[in-house]
């Protein structure tokens, strides 16, 4: 016995005897056991929003939490946001509603935040929400819900929050707000950290509707390790184990992705080869990972 080891140490000196390769951290992370509802704004179908109700179970198993920070009317945006429940038959003691504000975040409230079943961010301005969320017991709490089994589910602003890299709706070469986005620049959509619920996609909401296809293609140029997620109204995609998404309701997501990275530029324009893209209907699915 004494002569094998010390036969495998000289063999190991001379020879690797390294075992498989370390799994990349991404790799060695076990997966959220919770869910992602990503809805692209606009008028929310109740076929959509029971399709959230049954895949949360808010329905027979917990408590749902309305986060109307976004909302420059948060009253308003909450009410409105239990009533697609209401009008579901779900009670309206299932939901709680925590507008919370910058610096302020008591602890009974963070507490039933990280034990929710159902996590619902309301429309608006994402930099309105972030401005309240990062770094904060909230930011925390909503991670921990996920990654114990709660579905987070956002609609418009609540759906551009979900990624690690946001959109902020921003533009850095043309500031005054239009909602067109008419040139594919460098250095032009100005991006901000989200929850990073998504690590490695970018969501861009009302996607078809408003004809944001300029902007998601400048925003994957730029970043060609991120995925493009362009999701229309009235339609969702759901994120299960952090990587698989299936599309929910009406109308159709777009995934641009950039593979080769080869990404160049003519002044401000961007140019880029080998970029590749989905339209998905209903119930196609796609691995983000």
């Amino acid at each position: 016995m004494r002569l094998a080891s010390l036969l495998l140490i000289l063999h190991c000196s001379f020879v690797s005897c390294s075992g498989p390769p370390e799994p990349s951290p991404d790799e060695r992370a076990a997966p959220p056991s919770g869910k992602l509802f990503i809805i692209g704004g606009g008028k929310r179908p109740p076929a959509l929003v029971q399709s959230l109700v049954d895949i949360s179970g808010v329905d027979s198993v917990g408590y749902g939490i309305i986060l109307p920070m976004s909302s420059s009317e948060p009253d308003t945006a909450a009410y409105y946001a239990v009533q697609q429940f209401e009008d579901l038959g779900l009670e309206q003691s299932l939901f709680r509603t925590y507008n919370f504000q910058k610096g302020a975040y008591p602890k009974p409230a963070i507490d039933s935040l990280r034990n929710a079943r159902l996590i619902y961010i309301t429309g608006g301005d994402q930099n309105r929400f972030m401005e309240v969320v990062a770094n904060s017991p909230v930011y925390d709490a909503i991670h921990e819900a996920y990654q114990a089994g709660a579905t987070i589910a956002g609609t418009s602003a609540g759906a551009a929050v979900m990624s690690q890299k946001m959109i902020t709706g921003n533009e850095h070469r043309h500031q005054k707000y239009t909602g067109d986005f008419r040139t594919i620049e460098s250095d032009n959509m100005e991006i901000a950290e989200g929850l990073g619920l998504l690590q490695n996609a970018i969501v861009d909401q009302h996607f078809i509707w408003r004809m944001r296809m300029n902007r998601l293609i400048t925003v994957v140029l730029d970043h060609p390790e991120q995925t493009g997620i362009g999701i229309d109204e009235s339609t969702a995609i759901l994120v299960e184990g952090g990587r698989i998404g299936t599309v929910y309701g009406g109308y159709q997501v777009i995934v641009l992705r950039h593979p080769t990275g080869q990404t160049n530029g003519q002044d401000s324009l961007l140019g880029g080869r080998g970029l590749e893209l989905s339209v998905l209907l209903g119930r196609d699915t796609v691995h983000l990972k």
